[in-house]
């Protein structure tokens, strides 16, 4: 891959979704997945120096479309996402996504990358990174309860950064079920089919819930949830879309990304809005508590955040530029005097 000069101010790195498939073979799965989750650690630990704000959202009746913006005050970036869950009825994807970086001192692009691959592999990421502070020391089980196209990362992501050794996989749809259990041989996991839902979480101290459906769902009854597990609610949250009986939340200790956004999203929009949460930064600094009793049940209400796009993308930036695994985009105007645009145009005309 051709290497950008100083000269070459106005190309703007380019990952492709084929550039992302290369990078993470070339890193490896496991070891990407840490290093993403170093990086999303890192920022959270810096916090406070972010631009913080509810994603910018435009809902329609199939769906969603999201622009996810943050800047530490040297480097911009922002993420376009969607979400449709009927998108599948018709051979696409529920979730795309890609997403810039930009140096703040000029406003121009450092890089542009998708994001289709990047967000599942992120987000896992963070799950795993979360499961790490509140989950069950030892847990080495965990219960996926949604086998879509998130469900081989998460459980990849668990096994790399938390340790689990068996994931038990549950879906209302047998063939997505079967998809799983094929992607995840040779993985090093046991991985356990089963029938329903209350088969999948028998003995895990980890359940991971991940659906797609816009509506109020119930995917987790009360009684199914007992005491001393770790719940990860990462389904494709917006208004009007949750996954736990409200009776789950009232028993758990809740813990989130950005309380603004994700009583918004989240499974607490279920709650009433002064109902106590604790940010996950406070805990990755040492200004909260997580996980304080065995019998304790923790949630992760994840809904993703900006933050967690930023480091994605401030990893694949440093990446890319080790392995070449991008292409120079000829993004930008760039005239020889900055003040004549148009001249640059009349010369490309008479060219």
């Amino acid at each position: 891959m051709t290497k950008l000069k100083p000269s070459d101010k106005a190309l703007v790195p380019f990952v492709s979704v084929d550039h992302m498939m290369q990078l993470i073979h070339t890193v490896g799965l496991e070891p990407m997945m840490q290093g993403l989750a170093e990086c999303i650690e890192t920022d959270f630990k810096r916090w406070e120096v972010f631009d913080k704000t509810p994603r910018v959202a435009s809902h329609s009746a199939t769906g969603v479309i999201e622009l996810m913006p943050t800047s530490d005050g040297e480097v911009y970036g922002f993420k376009y996402v969607n979400g449709h869950p009927d998108n599948t009825k018709g051979g696409l994807q529920t979730v795309t996504a890609f997403g810039l970086l930009a140096d703040v001192s000029n406003g121009y692009p450092v890089l542009l990358s998708e994001m289709t691959i990047l967000t599942a592999m992120r987000t896992a990421a963070t799950s795993a990174l979360v499961a790490r502070y509140l989950a069950p020391k030892d847990s080495k089980v965990m219960a996926m309860i949604g086998n879509g196209a998130q469900s081989e990362f998460q459980s990849i992501a668990m096994k790399a950064i938390v340790g689990i050794e068996e994931v038990r996989l549950y879906d209302i749809d047998p063939a997505a079920t079967r998809k799983c259990a094929a992607n995840l041989a040779g993985s090093g996991l046991r991985v356990v089919p089963c029938d329903s839902a209350e088969e999948a979480i028998l003995g895990a101290q980890i359940i991971t819930t991940c659906t797609a459906d816009k509506q109020y769902a119930t995917i987790l009854t009360d009684n199914m949830v007992g005491s001393g597990v770790h719940i990860n609610a990462i389904g494709g949250d917006c208004p009007g879309k949750t996954e736990l009986a409200p009776a789950i939340l009232h028993r758990s200790d809740i813990f989130v990304e950005f309380p603004e956004q994700t009583r918004i999203e989240g499974e607490i929009q279920q709650l009433d809005a002064d109902h106590p949460v604790t940010e996950l930064w406070q805990v990755m600094t040492g200004q909260a508590r997580g996980r304080t009793s065995d019998k304790q049940i923790t949630l992760f209400d994840s809904v993703g955040f900006a933050i967690e796009d930023f480091s994605a993308l401030r990893y694949v930036r440093e990446k890319a530029a080790e392995t070449q695994l991008f292409h120079p985009l000829d993004l930008l105007a760039d005239p020889d005097d900055p003040r004549d645009l148009f001249g640059m145009l009349q010369r490309a005309g008479r060219a």
